[in-house]
Protein backbone atom coordinates (compact mmCIF):
# COMPACT_ATOMS: atom_id res chain seq x y z
CA UNK A 1 0.00 0.00 0.00
CA UNK A 2 1.12 3.93 -0.76
CA UNK A 3 2.79 5.47 2.26
CA UNK A 4 0.26 8.55 2.09
CA UNK A 5 2.41 10.63 3.61
CA UNK A 6 3.48 14.24 3.58
CA UNK A 7 5.64 13.62 0.53
CA UNK A 8 2.59 11.52 -1.13
CA UNK A 9 0.08 14.44 -0.72
CA UNK A 10 2.62 17.33 -1.97
CA UNK A 11 3.71 15.08 -5.29
CA UNK A 12 -0.20 14.84 -6.21
CA UNK A 13 -0.53 18.46 -5.27
CA UNK A 14 2.67 19.16 -7.58
CA UNK A 15 1.14 17.52 -10.56
CA UNK A 16 -2.30 18.81 -9.50
CA UNK A 17 -3.43 14.89 -9.42
CA UNK A 18 -6.49 15.75 -7.28
CA UNK A 19 -9.42 14.20 -8.91
CA UNK A 20 -11.20 14.36 -5.18
CA UNK A 21 -11.10 18.51 -5.59
CA UNK A 22 -15.10 19.69 -6.58
CA UNK A 23 -13.76 22.82 -7.45
CA UNK A 24 -16.21 24.35 -4.76
CA UNK A 25 -17.88 24.14 -1.03
CA UNK A 26 -20.07 20.74 -1.48
CA UNK A 27 -23.37 21.90 -1.18
CA UNK A 28 -24.06 19.64 2.35
CA UNK A 29 -21.48 21.36 4.09
CA UNK A 30 -22.92 25.01 2.72
CA UNK A 31 -26.60 24.04 3.89
CA UNK A 32 -24.92 23.18 7.64
CA UNK A 33 -22.87 26.00 7.27
CA UNK A 34 -25.45 28.30 6.23
CA UNK A 35 -27.84 27.22 9.69
CA UNK A 36 -24.57 28.52 12.17
CA UNK A 37 -25.36 31.46 14.10
CA UNK A 38 -22.35 31.36 16.58
CA UNK A 39 -20.33 33.12 14.15
CA UNK A 40 -17.18 32.37 17.27
CA UNK A 41 -17.46 28.95 17.03
CA UNK A 42 -14.10 27.51 17.09
CA UNK A 43 -13.91 25.40 14.15
CA UNK A 44 -11.18 22.82 12.32
CA UNK A 45 -10.56 21.65 8.92
CA UNK A 46 -8.33 18.28 9.09
CA UNK A 47 -6.86 17.58 5.50
CA UNK A 48 -7.82 20.50 4.75
CA UNK A 49 -7.21 20.51 0.58
CA UNK A 50 -7.80 23.86 -1.47
CA UNK A 51 -9.91 24.57 1.84
CA UNK A 52 -13.12 26.04 0.05
CA UNK A 53 -14.86 25.54 3.33
CA UNK A 54 -12.67 27.72 5.10
CA UNK A 55 -13.27 30.69 2.07
CA UNK A 56 -16.97 30.69 2.51
CA UNK A 57 -16.65 30.01 6.18
CA UNK A 58 -14.33 34.14 6.12
CA UNK A 59 -17.21 35.50 3.44
CA UNK A 60 -19.90 34.15 6.22
CA UNK A 61 -18.48 36.42 8.79
CA UNK A 62 -16.94 33.20 11.18
CA UNK A 63 -13.71 34.35 13.48
CA UNK A 64 -11.97 31.31 14.63
CA UNK A 65 -11.45 28.94 12.04
CA UNK A 66 -8.07 26.73 11.68
CA UNK A 67 -6.82 24.64 8.77
CA UNK A 68 -4.57 21.47 8.94
CA UNK A 69 -2.68 20.29 6.19
CA UNK A 70 -0.07 17.39 5.41
CA UNK A 71 1.34 18.60 2.09
CA UNK A 72 3.91 21.20 2.48
CA UNK A 73 3.41 22.72 -1.12
CA UNK A 74 -0.48 23.14 -0.36
CA UNK A 75 -0.11 24.98 2.99
CA UNK A 76 2.07 27.15 1.12
CA UNK A 77 -0.29 28.32 -0.88
CA UNK A 78 -2.91 28.75 1.32
CA UNK A 79 -0.77 30.70 3.88
CA UNK A 80 0.31 33.13 0.84
CA UNK A 81 -3.87 33.22 -0.31
CA UNK A 82 -5.15 33.71 3.29
CA UNK A 83 -2.33 36.35 4.26
CA UNK A 84 -4.22 38.86 5.24
CA UNK A 85 -6.77 37.37 7.07
CA UNK A 86 -6.77 37.63 11.13
CA UNK A 87 -9.43 34.73 11.61
CA UNK A 88 -7.92 31.75 9.86
CA UNK A 89 -4.94 29.74 10.74
CA UNK A 90 -3.27 27.70 8.24
CA UNK A 91 -1.33 24.79 9.67
CA UNK A 92 1.07 22.37 8.49
CA UNK A 93 1.18 18.77 10.06
CA UNK A 94 0.09 15.29 11.26
CA UNK A 95 -3.73 15.47 12.14
CA UNK A 96 -3.13 12.43 14.14
CA UNK A 97 -0.60 14.71 16.19
CA UNK A 98 -2.27 17.54 15.97
CA UNK A 99 -3.76 19.20 19.62
CA UNK A 100 -6.12 21.72 20.19
CA UNK A 101 -9.98 22.17 21.38
CA UNK A 102 -12.59 23.14 18.56
CA UNK A 103 -16.70 23.17 19.16
CA UNK A 104 -16.72 21.87 15.25
CA UNK A 105 -14.58 20.15 12.59
CA UNK A 106 -15.16 19.87 9.68
CA UNK A 107 -15.02 16.60 7.28
CA UNK A 108 -14.44 16.62 3.55
CA UNK A 109 -12.60 13.76 1.85
CA UNK A 110 -10.03 13.41 4.80
CA UNK A 111 -11.27 10.08 6.06
CA UNK A 112 -11.83 8.58 2.97
CA UNK A 113 -7.98 10.10 2.33
CA UNK A 114 -6.38 8.26 4.98
CA UNK A 115 -5.47 4.67 5.30
CA UNK A 116 -8.48 2.23 6.62
CA UNK A 117 -6.29 0.73 9.07
CA UNK A 118 -6.56 4.11 10.94
CA UNK A 119 -10.26 4.80 10.64
CA UNK A 120 -10.05 3.92 14.73
CA UNK A 121 -7.55 6.34 15.50
CA UNK A 122 -9.31 9.39 13.53
CA UNK A 123 -12.77 8.73 15.84
CA UNK A 124 -10.79 8.97 18.78
CA UNK A 125 -8.35 11.77 17.86
CA UNK A 126 -11.84 13.72 16.84
CA UNK A 127 -13.05 13.28 20.52
CA UNK A 128 -9.85 14.45 21.81
CA UNK A 129 -10.19 17.23 19.94
CA UNK A 130 -13.62 18.37 20.28
CA UNK A 131 -14.72 20.19 23.25
CA UNK A 132 -17.25 18.41 25.35
CA UNK A 133 -20.29 18.92 23.29
CA UNK A 134 -18.62 19.63 20.17
CA UNK A 135 -19.77 18.43 16.71
CA UNK A 136 -17.85 16.49 13.77
CA UNK A 137 -19.68 17.20 10.71
CA UNK A 138 -19.26 16.17 7.17
CA UNK A 139 -19.72 14.02 4.05
CA UNK A 140 -18.52 10.03 4.25
CA UNK A 141 -18.55 7.85 0.82
CA UNK A 142 -21.14 5.29 1.02
CA UNK A 143 -19.35 3.01 -1.10
CA UNK A 144 -16.29 0.44 -2.36
CA UNK A 145 -13.82 1.84 -4.87
CA UNK A 146 -12.62 -0.69 -7.39
CA UNK A 147 -9.35 0.63 -7.60
CA UNK A 148 -7.24 0.97 -4.82
CA UNK A 149 -7.05 4.17 -2.84
CA UNK A 150 -6.99 6.66 -1.70
CA UNK A 151 -9.73 7.39 -1.66
CA UNK A 152 -10.89 4.59 0.62
CA UNK A 153 -14.42 3.56 0.98
CA UNK A 154 -16.79 1.78 3.05
CA UNK A 155 -20.26 1.32 4.50
CA UNK A 156 -22.58 3.43 6.96
CA UNK A 157 -22.56 0.28 9.21
CA UNK A 158 -18.84 -0.14 9.23
CA UNK A 159 -18.53 3.87 10.10
CA UNK A 160 -20.50 3.52 12.77
CA UNK A 161 -18.25 0.92 14.79
CA UNK A 162 -15.26 3.63 14.51
CA UNK A 163 -18.11 6.30 16.21
CA UNK A 164 -20.46 5.12 18.21
CA UNK A 165 -17.85 4.94 21.12
CA UNK A 166 -17.23 8.65 21.12
CA UNK A 167 -20.30 10.35 19.66
CA UNK A 168 -23.91 10.29 19.76
CA UNK A 169 -25.03 9.80 16.29
CA UNK A 170 -27.50 12.80 15.64
CA UNK A 171 -27.58 12.55 11.94
CA UNK A 172 -25.91 9.74 10.01
CA UNK A 173 -27.70 9.37 6.83
CA UNK A 174 -27.41 9.33 3.07
CA UNK A 175 -26.84 12.61 1.69
CA UNK A 176 -29.73 14.09 0.10
CA UNK A 177 -27.83 17.29 -1.69
CA UNK A 178 -24.39 16.15 -2.81
CA UNK A 179 -22.52 17.18 -5.67
CA UNK A 180 -24.27 15.32 -9.40
CA UNK A 181 -21.06 12.73 -9.60
CA UNK A 182 -21.55 11.72 -6.17
CA UNK A 183 -25.42 11.70 -5.72
CA UNK A 184 -26.54 8.16 -4.28
CA UNK A 185 -22.51 7.53 -3.03
CA UNK A 186 -22.52 9.80 0.50
CA UNK A 187 -22.88 9.74 3.59
CA UNK A 188 -23.83 13.25 5.60
CA UNK A 189 -23.06 12.75 8.99
CA UNK A 190 -23.77 14.99 12.33
CA UNK A 191 -21.51 13.58 15.24
CA UNK A 192 -21.94 14.94 18.84
CA UNK A 193 -18.85 14.33 21.37
CA UNK A 194 -19.84 12.45 24.10
CA UNK A 195 -17.79 12.10 27.59
CA UNK A 196 -15.67 8.62 27.68
CA UNK A 197 -16.17 6.54 30.90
Amino acid sequence: MTTLNEQYWNERYATKSTGWDLGQLSPPLKAYIDQLTNKDLRILIPGCGNTYEAAYLLQQGFTNITVLDIAPLLVAELQKQFANEPHLKVMEGDFFAHQGEYDLILEQTFFCAIDPSLRPNYAQQMHQLLAPGGKLVGVLFNREFEAAGPPFGGSADEYRTYFETYFELLVFSPCYNSVHPRAGNELFVILQSVGIG
